[in-house]
């Protein structure tokens, strides 16, 4: 039930003989600077770039798991900033190497590769750098941009500690007089379980007091990133920060408000499913702190190996390579599965090159914790099909595709559960939510922070002030379009932009949910009717980085230009409610 993290070092004596030794390397890279002409000199340059990228992804995946694991030792936090520095470091040493391959121009380039058998693991990369050519300054100015990219990072870095190291569990008492503790892991249960809408509101508070009492510093330190996306816009002769975002990956802006677009017209199904939720809660009105009530009383739990086990059985139909690859993403060592005191909040699998990847759960018992077992097994299944199947330069996959991975195992597990399922009236209707939210959670949802993070841009981008009213104002916009709830009725709510750290620690990342739920959807739609197509699945996670993101996407059967791709979504979700609101009235 814990990670191994020997599996990565023996001990951390280990760890420090890796960090010197690559420290070296680093200091001999730059010596390469001007000689990448020759054909011998860009050989070896590659040679020790490869050296240096593994060795750094294992050092830092070593130091920051071990930290997570704690958020409150200092040590651990230190040793991620060490890591961090020596990246920096290789980032300016290395940053001459952008304008040096441009200045060879693509011909020559192109003809040493085919001198060279490893040499051609960096034809796609090198396509890349090209088609970036016009955004890729010259040696002085790259050394420049360089240098601030560490500063330019920090707002993640202090959002983090602001949310989870300085973040502290809060004592609730409830109308009974039953005392609680509250906590960024739990509160989400308690909101489930608690059947009076005052003590849903009290664990509520609880939670969004810390981003009320904090909101002028969690606004300016969103400030700093808008700041630092718009000052990287404009030094890179983008049009806009959206652009710069998805021009590196050759993603047509369209996907983005194609996305918008369909998910704003189809809100009528949100408004209907909350509708049916407060009919059949009896509730006055549907809060945003009511959405994690269940619609029926279950008091199913599924400890962990329960929830692995439903996995298994939910992808036992497919061919052996797939469910080999789950077996291997949750074996022992490589999962940590409980909440402890310090660790880091949610779920995620982390990979480093040429290393089994790990997974981080704080798992609960729940229904929702399956899935999102289901949901990190995916990514790391992705990540062992693309080590498996791809060399260094090509392994590390774009988030673009990474959520396909995943939500395409949800979809499994959910038709698994709705398909097979014997039970009550009660256990119908709780499945029948469960894939209800689960479409709201990850493409509604994410949808509208997408929408968000393009508005807050914008204003930076034209130089509009940035303040906790304005930028909680979006939200209040935007949750009244998609749900039609006023949050400025729940005390704390409108910060639920200072909650989502996706957006201070990777902008422009959470429409990505989005688009790879659709385009999972339909991939998952193409095996549930020919379940040999998984392997047209498999064989897009195989890919790992080797290709445009949009050109992956499209060969395995999906062109998310099209709104059709994301249609099936609003497909999906009108036939579920309508079945919920079946099972209502049995």
């Amino acid at each position: 039930m814990k990670w191994n993290l020997q599996n990565l070092y023996k001990s951390l004596d280990e760890w420090n003989e890796d960090f010197k030794k690559t420290e070296a390397w680093v200091s001999e890279i730059s010596k390469y600077e001007g000689k990448l002409g020759n054909f011998e000199s860009f050989k070896a340059y590659y040679e020790l770039q490869k050296k240096i990228s593994i060795t750094l992804n294992k050092l830092f995946q070593y130091a920051n798991l071990k930290s997570h694991l704690n958020m409150k030792n200092v040590e651990n936090a230190a040793r991620v900033q060490k890591v961090a520095h020596l990246l920096n470091e290789y980032n300016k040493a290395t940053s001459f190497e952008s304008p040096e391959i441009l200045s060879l121009g693509k011909d020559k380039v192109f003809s040493f590769l085919e001198r060279d058998e490893d040499l051609k693991a960096y034809r796609f990369p090198l396509e890349k750098l090209f088609h970036q050519s016009r955004h890729i300054l010259d040696r002085k100015s790259e050394a420049l941009l360089t240098n601030y990219q560490k500063l330019a990072s920090q707002g993640y870095e202090l959002h983090n500690a602001l949310s989870v190291a300085d973040k502290t569990a809060k004592e609730v008492t409830l109308k009974s007089g039953e005392k609680v503790t509250v906590t960024s892991g739990n509160y989400r249960t308690l909101l489930s379980e608690l059947k009076d809408k005052d003590d849903r509101e009290t664990v509520f508070k609880a939670v969004f007091n810390h981003y009320e009492n904090h909101k002028h510093t969690y606004a300016q330190i969103y400030n700093t990133v808008l700041q630092a996306d718009v000052a990287a816009m404009k030094a890179r002769n983008y049009d806009s920060t959206l652009e710069a975002f998805l021009f590196k990956n050759k993603i047509d802006p369209i996907v983005y408000h194609n996305l918008v677009e369909t998910a704003k017209e189809s809100t009528h199904l949100i408004k209907r499913y909350y509708k049916l939720r407060k009919d059949a809660l009896n509730l006055d009105e549907h809060r945003t702190f009511d959405r994690f009530m269940p619609l029926a009383e279950s008091t199913s739990k599924f400890s962990y190996e329960e929830g692995q086990k439903l996995f298994y059985e939910a992808i036992d139909h497919l061919n052996e390579d797939f469910k080999n690859k789950a077996k291997d993403a949750l074996k022992e060592g490589y999962v940590d599965v409980y909440e402890q005191d310090g660790k880091q909040t949610g779920a995620y699998s982390s990979s480093a090159l040429d290393q089994h990847p790990f997974i981080l759960m704080n798992y609960d018992d729940t229904l929702s914790d399956v899935f999102t077992l289901a949901h990190e097994a995916g990514h790391s299944m992705h990540s062992l099909f693309a080590m498996e199947h791809q060399p260094i330069p090509t392994q590390n996959y774009t988030i673009f595709v990474a959520e396909i991975a995943s939500t395409f195992n949800e979809h499994l597990l959910l038709d698994y559960f709705i398909g097979n399922n014997k039970g009550t009236r009660e256990d119908n209707i709780q499945l029948l939510q469960q894939s209800i939210d689960d479409i709201l959670g990850t493409f509604y949802r994410q949808t509208l922070f997408a929408a968000y993070e393009l508005k807050a841009h914008e204003l930076a981008e034209k130089g509009e002030p940035i303040t906790n009213e304005t930028l909680s104002n979006i939200m209040v916009d935007l949750y009244k379009d998609f749900y039609d709830i006023d949050i400025r009725q729940e005390p704390g709510k409108e910060n639920v932009w200072a909650y989502i750290p996706h957006f201070f620690m990777a902008p422009y990342y959470v429409y990505q949910y989005a688009t790879s739920f659709a385009a999972s959807l339909k991939l998952y739609d193409m095996v549930k009717e020919n379940p040999d197509k998984i392997d047209d699945h498999i064989n897009l996670l195989k890919s790992g980085g080797s290709d445009f993101p949009m050109n992956q996407v499209k060969e395995a059967g999906v062109d998310l230009t099209k709104k059709d791709a994301f249609l099936g979504v609003v497909k999906r979700l009108e036939t579920l409610i309508d079945e919920l609101e079946l099972a209502l009235k049995e």
